[in-house]
């Protein structure tokens, strides 16, 4: 009994896990190091391209909630993450290259997964488990879409955030601080005043821009949004976005600034900082002129430029059932972004779901099938809901989740009310985990 998993992303990593953790003999697929994508740097898997974050840490919030079912339930991901933690308030941010390695190691030793490097250019015999992300080859990408033939893809793009070095940033402009005090102070904040903001607004706005084929603003994820895409819908939309200065007085002044961009941490040395909220595909040159605009940014040391890169995924309703398998052709399931979920958590939360159920069905168990009243059951209904018609990637959410049975004042109070609801779930579930 053997499983080929393709894809030793975030994803595939967790998938490949959770089957092998069960006794089910996996063969996982990586194309690399032989085969690179522009986006990726590293040979390690579950390598983050984008942000090192892995959001809120706060049951409060639903990807909180989702980390903490996650932890429930032994996944892999969420352990190495843990593991290597870095300080930013009340997210769970990582150490890029620690994480990577962790996850990476674990694979490579469990004696139920055999790795087989090298570009997957077909769909293998049996059962099997997509797991190739968003930058899926082009041939793999062609041999998926003749599965659907009436169906394919939907496409857009997704944008990564410069990292510069700590010992270049010039804290005479900048401190650190969490926003509202939430946590510990882990974000350097690098103040602008109106005058300067608006003279970064509008060169921002006029960068010229690397050549992508094919991009235009409407077809950018909104969660993903590239800083150059966000500022040219107005004069004032940084600064209510991602520049949002409330809750960050400036401890020189008391007061809070015009605007803020915020830095955090990247690695668990704090030798590098990712600016938070800047995926960008400007021109290199381009980034460093405008960015060093910001005044703690003058020198700014990069050692990653922001790059920008195709991200595709499946009209999942039309094609997936809530375990993730292909309709009518249920030895394939798919996971990760390619299915529609958006961001590095709900991407774990689809590979664990995948493999717990494709391996109680290959051992002749009944399926787990989480429910809705938890996000990790909510997250794969939605992605297989028919009734999705404009179907857009999604981040997890209460809003997709059941509502409590009775009205409670306050989200932080409804919220809090609803994982609990869910973990109660979990925790009845983990023995048949």
């Amino acid at each position: 009994m053997n499983v080929t998993v393709i894809g030793a992303g975030l994803a595939g990593c967790e998938a490949a896990w959770q089957l092998a953790q069960w006794g089910i003999s996996v063969t996982l697929r990586e194309m690399k190091p032989q085969k690179m994508t522009p986006a990726h740097h590293s040979p390690g898997f579950a390598e983050l391209v984008c942000s090192n974050s892995l959001r809120s840490d706060q049951l409060e919030n639903a990807v909180g909630l989702l980390k903490e079912e996650l932890r429930r339930c032994g996944s892999l991901i969420l352990r190495c993450a843990d593991g290597t933690r870095v300080e930013a308030g009340g997210a769970l941010a990582v150490d890029r290259e620690g994480f990577s390695a962790a996850v990476t190691a674990a694979v490579r030793s469990h004696p139920n997964i055999t790795v087989a490097e090298g570009e997957v250019t077909a769909i293998p015999e049996g059962e099997v488990i997509v797991a190739s992300g968003p930058l899926t080859s082009d041939a793999l990408s062609a041999a998926i879409a003749g599965l659907f033939p009436e169906r394919g893809y939907l496409n857009f793009f997704d944008a990564a955030a410069p990292i510069v070095t700590f010992e270049s940033i010039d804290m005479e402009h900048a401190w650190f601080a969490s926003r509202y005090d939430r946590g510990t102070a882990d974000y350097i904040n690098c103040a602008l005043t109106e005058e300067e903001y608006l003279a970064f607004w509008r060169e921002l706005c006029a960068a010229e821009e690397a050549e992508v084929h094919g991009f235009e603003d409407k077809n950018v994820f909104e969660g993903c949004m590239p800083v150059e895409v966000m500022a040219r819908r107005g004069v004032q939309t940084l600064a209510f976005g991602p520049l949002k200065p409330r809750g960050l007085p400036d401890p020189k002044t008391g007061r809070e600034p015009y605007a803020v961009v915020q830095l955090r941490r990247d690695n668990r040395q704090g030798t590098l900082y990712n600016l938070v909220g800047f995926q960008t595909h400007l021109k290199w040159g381009e980034q460093r002129r405008v960015f060093s605009m910001i005044p703690a940014l003058k020198n700014a040391e990069y050692v990653r430029y922001g790059v920008m890169h195709r991200n595709t995924y499946l009209d999942s309703p039309r094609l997936l059932d809530r375990y993730y398998r292909v309709r009518g052709q249920e030895r394939i399931s798919f996971a990760g972004q390619i299915t529609g979920v958006e961001g590095y958590v709900e991407s774990t939360a689809s590979g664990f779901l995948a493999g717990t159920e494709l391996a109680r069905r290959l051992l002749g168990q009944e399926p787990v099938d989480f429910p809705r009243e938890t996000a990790i059951g909510a997250l794969a209904c939605y992605v297989s809901n028919e009734c999705v018609t404009d179907f857009q990637p999604m981040n997890i959410n209460f809003g997709i989740m059941p509502p409590l049975d009775r009205r409670v004042k306050g989200k932080r109070n409804k919220n809090g009310l609803l994982s609990r609801r869910s973990l109660d779930i979990i925790d009845g579930l983990k023995e048949r985990l």
